[in-house]
């Protein structure tokens, strides 16, 4: 036996409880955090490899079989004309250009209410704040009245406009710029020459770099999972995106409506749907964490 093992034996052998009890705890807070959020999501994965039959009846953390997972496919496929596959299009389409509007809207205005004093800066402030914190779904009929009187319901637009308008990326590049970007370097930028759109171009926004990765990860899920918007002003089947789209999918399943007629979707099939609208999300995570976690950093001290 090494002497580093024999080390660490000694050393649990004489933990004392008084030092024992906050791990066991801890351990304890996590075995249940995984088995509220961990145990959901493997059930929603081994639901789509079975038969209607098998999720009713069988074990919930089984696996069923690759081919009824493909027989899911093809049904869920099929619905519609492929219209699962439309929704994810639209999704993605709404999303990524509502997306780029916001980061060409919301990191330069931070920056402006962060390095510039103006008339009504502070009034301006409080209401974006105020705009951040309201529910999104109290602004849905304000907004629904906006994009009547401009005639735009039932076109894409009606969803890009108000998915653009984000003031919590306004107030996090504002907070971000306020704490972490240097004065001292903006300021010497200036004296040498460089115009304000200079200083924010070539300074301020190679800086920025992980808040705005942070502001559009934000945006992204936003626009990916908001549901009660695009319900009210796309009335189309193929305009919707796919949060809606699986709405309507559950809508037809006869356990939840026993009404429906030949269009019917099984509830593996509506698992796997849900899979599919939640996989973008996650993939954008994966390849974007890193970022994230400098984004959440950034700020955290004064310069």
């Amino acid at each position: 036996m090494s002497r580093a093992h024999h080390r660490a034996t000694e050393r649990r052998r004489t933990l004392s409880p008084r030092r024992l009890a906050p791990r066991l705890l801890i351990g304890s807070v996590l075995a249940a955090f995984m088995v509220f959020f961990v145990l959901p999501v493997l059930w929603l994965l081994l639901a789509a490899t079975k038969t209607d039959e098998q999720l009713v009846h069988g074990s919930p953390l089984s696996f069923g079989s690759w081919r009824a997972f493909k027989a899911n496919w093809n049904a869920l496929t099929a619905f519609q004309d492929n219209a699962v596959m439309q929704w994810l299009g639209n999704s993605t389409l709404y999303a990524v250009i509502s997306l780029v509007i916001t980061l060409c809207v919301a990191v330069p205005a931070g920056y402006a209410l962060a390095m510039t004093e103006f008339r009504g800066r502070h009034t301006l402030l409080v209401s974006t704040l105020v705009v951040m914190l309201m529910p999104t779904a109290t602004l849905v009929v304000p907004l629904f009245l906006e994009i009547n009187a401009a005639h735009l319901i039932g076109t894409m637009w009606s969803i890009i406009l108000p998915y653009s308008f984000y003031p919590f990326g306004v107030y996090l590049t504002y907070i971000y710029f306020t704490t972490a970007v240097p004065k001292d370097l903006l300021a010497a930028a200036r004296m040498d020459g460089c115009s304000e759109f200079g200083v924010f171009w070539h300074i301020a926004l190679p800086l920025a770099t992980p808040v705005v990765a942070l502001v559009g990860f934000f945006s992204f899920v936003a626009n990916w999972t908001n549901y009660f918007l695009p319900y009210v002003m796309l009335p189309e089947s193929d305009q919707m995106p796919i949060q809606v789209g699986v709405g309507s999918l559950l809508s037809n399943v006869p356990s939840f409506n026993p009404a429906v007629g030949t269009l019917a979707i099984e509830r593996p099939q509506l698992a796997l749907a849900t899979l599919l609208a939640i996989t973008p999300v996650l993939i954008v995570f994966l390849f974007a964490q890193r970022f994230l976690v400098s984004g959440m950093l950034a700020g955290a001290t004064k310069e």
